[in-house]
C-alpha cells in the first residue's frame, strides 16, 4: 500500500488539464473498513493536502457522526476521490473530476483494501461509476433508494453548503438516510 500511495501522490497523468498543477489527495490503509469515495478536492483541500479539509468535510463528519480524529483514522476510513487533484473552476462550481484517475487508481487501491465493509458513494460521479446501471436516473432517486445498495454501498449527496436547497427539499434524507449511515459507521469497528 505504501508503494501504491507513493505512486498515486507522484501521478501527473492529467497534468496538462490541471490549473493548479497536480497534487493528488488520498488517504488509505490496508486495514480500512469504510471507504469514502467523493468527487475531487476543492482549492482549500488542494492547498492543505488534507482530504475533506473544508466546510463540506465538516458537514460530512456531522453526517457520519464522527470526530475529526476518527474521520482521519486511516485504519477506519479510506478516503478516495473520483479525481485525485483539483480539476479547476466551472460555470457553477468546480469542474467534474478528471476521468483518468478512477480507472487508473481505484482497482489497485481496492486490491489492497481487504477489510472493507462499507463504501460511501458521495455524489453522482461516484454513484454512476460504482453502481453503473443500478444507479437511478437522478442522484435524488439513487439516494432515496439507498437500501437497494446496502450492505456494500451507501449513496449520499455531496455535503457542500451549496446543497442546502437539496436538503431542504428532501427532508427524508435526515430522517431515513442519516440514521442508517450513522448506525452503520458506529457498528463497523
Amino acid at each position: 500500500m505504501e508503494h501504491l500511495l507513493h505512486n498515486i501522490k507522484q501521478c501527473t497523468i492529467c497534468k496538462a488539464h490541471l490549473p493548479l498543477g497536480p497534487r493528488p489527495v488520498v488517504l488509505a490503509h490496508p486495514d480500512a473498513k469504510i471507504v469514502i469515495i467523493g468527487q475531487a478536492p476543492g482549492t482549500k483541500v488542494h492547498a492543505s493536502g488534507i482530504p475533506w479539509d473544508d466546510a463540506s468535510g465538516k458537514q460530512l463528519r456531522k453526517w457520519l457522526g464522527v470526530t475529526d480524529s476518527q474521520f482521519y483514522n486511516e485504519k477506519k476510513f479510506a478516503i478516495i476521490p473520483m479525481g485525485f487533484c483539483y480539476p479547476g473552476k466551472g460555470k457553477s462550481g468546480d469542474l467534474p473530476p478528471r476521468p483518468e484517475c478512477a480507472p487508473q487508481w481505484h482497482k489497485p487501491l481496492f486490491d489492497e483494501l481487504k477489510h472493507v465493509e462499507l463504501v460511501i458513494l458521495i455524489g453522482m460521479y461516484a454513484q454512476n461509476y460504482y453502481l453503473g446501471k443500478q444507479a437511478k436516473n437522478t442522484l435524488t432517486e439513487t439516494v432515496a433508494n439507498f437500501k437497494d445498495y446496502l450492505p456494500k454501498y451507501l449513496p449520499l449527496p455531496h455535503p457542500s453548503p451549496r446543497n442546502r436547497f437539496w436538503l431542504t427539499k428532501n427532508p427524508w434524507f435526515k430522517v431515513e438516510v442519516l440514521p442508517e449511515l450513522r448506525e452503520r459507521v458506529k457498528t463497523i469497528k
